[in-house]
């Protein structure tokens, strides 16, 4: 896409958002679902995703920086909580009660006390308390990863610009049924709402950023 990106370049798109001071890290449905071979919802490239979010998630806790997980659940099959998601997906019954592919995907797993949002849509900031959770720890800034590409990550990156939050979706620990949805989808994001980031960008970047650090420069300024 490198001449695609340099007409959109040119027309005033994909100018960079940049890192705030208060990051955190959110990894949106990493769920057995997209990562167990037979799933209905099996990504190919899901469990490589899932390493870089599980690094993400050392990098952030080393540092003292909030991880937030989201999972999708239901009652039941039935997904009556959102219907005409569910009429457009019926596969979304993964996530219903009981349902052996809806906990997290190993490697990853929240530690004790880390937030955990229970969601029914594709965005994490739809029906919940999110946006209100990230506004009273004061973070300006989403360190982001999660399946799918296309669907939740994408969802959730744009609400979080329209919330206030700055998105840094990482290339690596995002993952689509194919290739040419997630790139396009990470393509459209940097355009417009976003900053796709590397891995290691965003390892480097958030140890940089942990409470201690914050103490430091409030030092420093006074």
């Amino acid at each position: 896409m490198t001449g695609l990106g340099e007409d959109y370049a040119t027309a005033g798109f994909a100018r960079r958002l940049g890192w705030g001071d208060r990051p955190a890290v959110l990894l949106v449905d990493p769920a057995v679902a997209y990562t167990r071979p037979g799933s209905p919802l099996y990504l190919g490239t899901g469990e490589i995703a899932a390493q870089a979010m599980a690094a993400l998630a050392a990098s952030a806790r080393a540092a003292g920086v909030p991880v937030v997980w989201t999972r999708v659940h239901f009652a039941d099959a039935s997904c009556a909580e959102a219907p005409l998601f569910a009429a457009k997906v019926p596969a979304l019954k993964a996530f219903a009660e009981g349902s052996a592919l809806a906990g997290f995907a190993p490697p990853l797993s929240p530690a004790p006390g880390e937030t955990v949002v229970v969601k029914h849509y594709a965005s994490a900031f739809a029906g919940t308390s999110l946006a209100a959770w990230l506004t009273s720890h004061r973070i300006d800034t989403l360190v982001i990863g999660g399946f799918s590409t296309s669907g939740c990550v994408r969802a959730s990156a744009l609400d979080a610009l329209q919330h206030g939050f700055r998105p840094m979706v990482v290339r690596e620990a995002c993952a689509d049924r194919a290739p040419g949805p997630h790139e396009a989808n990470l393509f459209d994001l940097d355009a417009k709402y976003a900053d796709v980031i590397a891995l290691d960008e965003a390892l480097t970047e958030i140890p940089r950023r942990g409470p201690d650090q914050d103490q430091d420069h409030s030092a420093v300024r006074r």
